[in-house]
């Protein structure tokens, strides 16, 4: 296949590349900045787009020519940087236009592909408290939400033009590499680790490795629509917490309060402090097979990568 990715220097996009490619499949990166980032040896190709173009003309004439999948994986990072009005239009220009711009292109050419892949997360639920939901729920309530809905809805013109678009709503991805682990694993192998809050909340998780799985899975499937990138087992934040101090053989008795978040991270910490407890129903039926379903297999991974 030849397969489109953007976002190929995060976290997902570069562990999703290297597995296309070892696939024998054939990348083809979209890049705001051609001398920015490597995926060593074996990048693929390399296509220069302006993502916040909001339409086809973001896309070199051609890029889809022979395309069999696009997948769209950019965006700004949501906790890279502490919440003002700048950041959040950031964040939500740089998903939503980006996707307008990929969806314009895809239902305007010649040569669409099968399938399009647009990234999504589970911040499309909100606060779900201890009610376990799936992709029959409808959203939530709060900015990510808003993000996310329109996110979606961004796709529209690919789906109006016949290609099967596929939303894979994803959760915490455990990698030591990046993401909401890589910042923790310091802070627990210094014995400093702990709870966030009270630590009843909901963490709805899936490790890296299983995150690209279920990615490739999307794109040779016929699902279509919102599908739950997460493990069966959503898991507390103490469980979490629990889980980590034992695999590291380290205590976990520096719980972070409430207030201390809110003084640290702002309106960030609504999201940190949130309950997510969401579940896979979509991919489940679909057959596929996770190889981390368990903390303690995703743990395992984590710290073997």
């Amino acid at each position: 296949m030849r397969v489109i990715v953007t976002g190929s220097t995060g976290l997902i996009g570069r562990a999703l590349c290297s597995s296309l490619i070892t696939s024998g499949h054939e990348v083809v990166r979209l890049v705001r900045d051609e001398t920015r980032g490597t995926l060593g040896t074996s990048v693929g190709t390399t296509v220069k787009w302006n993502p916040i173009a909001g339409d086809a003309s973001g896309i070199p004439g051609g890029a889809l020519d022979g395309v069999d999948a696009v997948v769209h994986l950019a965006g700004a990072g949501v906790g890279d940087k502490r919440w003002n009005d700048n950041y959040k239009r950031i964040i939500r220009d740089s998903r939503v236009l980006s996707t307008k711009t990929l969806a314009d292109a895809i239902s305007s050419s010649d040569h669409k592909p099968r399938v399009f892949v647009s990234g999504s997360a589970i911040g499309f639920y909100g606060d779900t408290g201890d009610i376990a939901v799936d992709e029959t729920a409808q959203h939530g309530q709060g900015f990510l939400t808003d993000v996310v809905v329109a996110w979606e809805q961004s796709a529209d013109a690919a789906r109006s033009a016949g290609v099967r678009v596929v939303h894979p709503r994803t959760g915490l991805v455990m990698s030591k590499h990046g993401g909401a682990w890589q910042r923790m694993l310091p802070l627990f192998k210094a014995g400093l680790g702990g709870t966030l809050g009270n630590g009843k909340q909901w963490w709805s998780w899936i490790s890296l490795r299983d995150e690209v799985r279920a990615l490739e899975h999307l794109i040779t499937s016929d699902l279509h629509g919102p599908v739950n990138l997460v493990s069966p087992a959503p898991a507390t934040n103490r469980d979490v917490t629990k889980a980590m101090a034992k695999a590291l053989h380290r205590p976990a008795l520096m719980p972070a309060p409430a207030f201390a978040l809110k003084a640290v991270l702002g309106e960030f910490s609504v999201e940190v402090l949130g309950s997510q407890r969401v579940l896979p129903t979509a991919l489940q039926r679909s057959g596929f097979q996770w190889l981390d379903s368990t903390l303690p297999q995703a743990l395992t991974t984590l710290l073997a990568e």
